[in-house]
């Protein structure tokens, strides 16, 4: 059964800083383009950060100089490092798995809190 489970959520102070990690299980992690993505209440769910199968990556000019995200194919595992969080951060954060021609995948979210 493929999974994707996030972890490493909780409540933070702005300015501070979280690491997030999906862990991949039953699917060919590696040639898969891997996501972060995030939703706020009443919002859309909007892309956060990629990194390609070859380890290119992309990011949300809102996070830009602050999110970092990588992955560790040999522990199947994608991470979000986040600093200089800000209350504007807060959202349940997701994972997802893209493949062009194969099934795409989904975490079911960690929830990330930005507030003193």
């Amino acid at each position: 059964q493929v999974q994707l489970v996030e972890s490493g959520g909780g409540l933070v102070q702005p300015g501070g800083s979280l690491r997030l990690s999906c862990a991949a299980s039953a699917f060919v992690f590696s040639i898969y383009g891997m996501g972060w993505y995030r939703q706020a209440p009443g919002k859309q769910r909007e892309l956060v950060a990629a990194i390609t199968s070859g380890g290119s990556t992309n990011y949300a000019d809102s996070v830009k100089g602050r999110f970092t995200i990588s992955r560790d194919n040999a522990k199947n595992t994608v991470y979000l490092q986040m600093n200089s969080l800000k209350p504007e951060d807060t959202a349940v954060y997701y994972c997802r798995a893209d493949h062009p021609w194969l099934t795409n995948y989904w975490g079911q979210g960690t929830q990330v809190t930005v507030s003193s």
